[in-house]
C-alpha cells in the first residue's frame, strides 16, 4: 500500500529529555561525525536534546538518509493512475486516494459524506473502458437498528487498477449513532492502500454520561519498493471532560522497520497521564529506541524515561532518567547510564504540563453535526432500548 510521504525517516532520533548534570551549564557537544551524539542545553529549561545520526559503515548502524526524499514516489504513480482511469463524462469520479502519513483523525467535514435518500443499483463504462458502479441501501435490525449505506467503486478496462469506498451511517433506540468511511484501492505497479474511519456518539447504560468516539486506521504498501506502513488512531471524549488519545504506527523500508506508540489521559479532574514508546531496527540487528511517560495532578508529578541502542554484536547501551516535582518549585533529578554516567540533583524549577487536553469536548461536538443529526427510526410506543445489544455493531459491508 502507498501513500503522500510514505517514506521519511521513522526518527531521526530527536529527543527531549532532562539535562544532564555531566554536562556544563549552556555546554554543548557535537560530535560531527557521521555517527554523533549531540547534546545541547537551553539556559533555563535545562534540557537534553539528542540526535542519533548512525553510519552503515560503523557496527551496523543505519544510513543517514535511510529513506527516500519528502517527494513520494506515490505521488507520480498516483497522477498516472487517477488520469488513467477515473471516470470521463459520467456522473460518478473518482473520490478515491491513498492515505498520508501521521495525519491523524479527520473531521467529518473533510470526508464530504453524502447518503442517497433511496435504494440504487447503477454501473456504466466509459469511453475509455474503465467502468464503475454505486448502490446504497438499508438494513434494519432489533433493538431499532438502522444502517444506510452507500458503496461506490470503479477499475481499469484490463482490472489491474481499481478503487473502492463505502460510507454509511448507524442508529437504534439506545441513542447509539455512528457515521463512517472505509476506502481501499490498488494500482498496476502493486501499490495498494486501505483506510477507514468512525465517529460514534454513546450513552452510559446507568449513567447516561454521553461519549463520542473517533477512530481511523490507515495502510499502505508497495510490492515494488519493498516497503509499507500502517496506523491506528482513537480519541474518546465525554461530557465530564474526560479525554483519551492515541495511536500505534508501524512501518518498514526494505531491510528497516520502525515502531511508535503513544497514549494521553486527561480524567477532566486535573490528573493527567501521557507516554511515549518508539523504536527501530535493522536486519544486520542493529536496534534502537527511546521512551518517556510522566503523570501530574494538582502540580504534583513525575516524569521518567529510557534511551537504549542495540549494536549488532548484542552490545547494549542504555540510559536511564527520571524527575519528581513536588509541587513547591523544587525538582529532583536523577538518572544513570551503563557506561557509568550518573546524576542525582534538587533544583529550584517551575513545573509545567497541559491539565487539559488542546481539543475536548466541546470542540468535538462542534465537529460533530452530522453524527448528531442522525435520525434513528420512531421507536413505538411502550418499547424500551435494550442496552448493550450488539445488533448495532453489524456491519454494511
Amino acid at each position: 500500500m502507498a501513500a503522500a510521504n510514505v517514506f521519511t525517516r521513522p526518527f531521526s532520533v530527536r529527543l527531549m529529555k532532562p539535562f544532564d548534570p555531566a554536562l556544563k551549564k549552556g555546554a554543548t557537544l557535537d560530535m560531527r561525525s557521521k555517527k554523533r551524539l549531540k547534546c545541547c542545553s537551553y539556559g533555563k529549561s535545562t534540557e537534553l536534546c539528542e540526535e542519533w545520526l548512525f553510519d552503515s559503515s560503523q557496527r551496523g548502524g543505519v544510513r543517514n538518509m535511510p529513506f527516500s526524499s519528502p517527494k513520494s514516489w506515490l505521488a507520480h504513480k498516483q497522477e498516472k493512475f487517477f488520469s488513467r482511469c477515473s471516470p470521463r463524462n459520467s456522473g460518478l469520479q473518482s473520490r478515491d486516494s491513498p492515505p498520508k502519513r501521521d495525519t491523524g483523525i479527520a473531521n467529518e467535514k473533510d470526508w464530504d459524506i453524502g447518503l442517497l435518500n433511496e435504494n440504487v443499483n447503477e454501473s456504466g463504462v466509459n469511453e475509455d473502458g474503465t467502468s464503475w458502479y454505486r448502490e446504497s441501501g438499508e438494513e434494519l435490525g432489533d433493538n431499532g437498528y438502522r444502517c444506510r449505506w452507500t458503496t461506490m467503486g470503479g477499475q481499469c478496462h484490463d482490472g489491474t487498477s481499481e478503487w473502492k469506498e463505502t460510507w454509511w451511517e448507524k442508529s437504534d433506540w439506545t441513542g447509539y449513532k455512528e457515521l463512517g468511511v472505509e476506502k481501499s484501492g490498488r494500482n498496476a505497479e502493486g501499490d495498494s492502500w486501505w483506510e477507514t474511519w468512525k465517529e460514534v456518539l454513546h450513552h452510559d447504560e446507568w449513567s447516561n454520561l454521553a461519549r463520542i468516539e473517533r477512530s481511523a486506521q490507515k495502510q499502505a504498501k508497495s510490492e515494488t519498493e519493498k516497503a509499507g506502513w500502517s496506523e491506528t488512531w482513537w480519541e474518546k471524549y465525554d461530557a465530564k471532560g474526560c479525554t483519551e488519545k492515541g495511536a500505534h504506527k508501524y512501518g518498514y523500508l526494505k531491510e528497516q522497520s520502525w515502531w511508535e506508540k503513544w497514549g494521553e489521559h486527561y480524567d477532566g479532574r486535573g490528573s493527567v497521564l501521557k507516554w511515549t514508546d518508539k523504536w527501530a531496527e535493522t536486519e544486520t540487528g542493529t536496534k534502537w529506541g527511546d521512551k518517556w511517560e510522566e503523570r501530574f495532578f494538582v502540580g504534583i508529578g513525575s516524569r521518567h524515561g529510557e534511551t537504549w541502542h542495540v549494536y549488532p554484536s548484542g552490545e547494549r547501551w542504555s540510559r536511564t532518567w527520571g524527575e519528581e516535582h513536588f509541587g513547591n518549585s523544587k525538582v529532583h533529578k536523577f538518572g544513570k547510564s551503563n557506561r557509568g554516567e550518573s546524576w542525582d540533583i534538587i533544583v529550584d524549577e517551575e513545573t509545567y504540563y497541559e491539565s487539559e487536553p488542546h481539543y475536548g469536548w466541546a470542540d468535538v461536538v462542534g465537529d460533530s453535526t452530522q453524527l448528531l443529526s442522525i435520525q434513528p427510526r420512531e421507536k413505538p410506543p411502550g418499547v424500551f432500548p435494550e442496552f448493550g445489544s450488539h445488533s448495532l455493531h453489524q456491519q454494511s459491508d
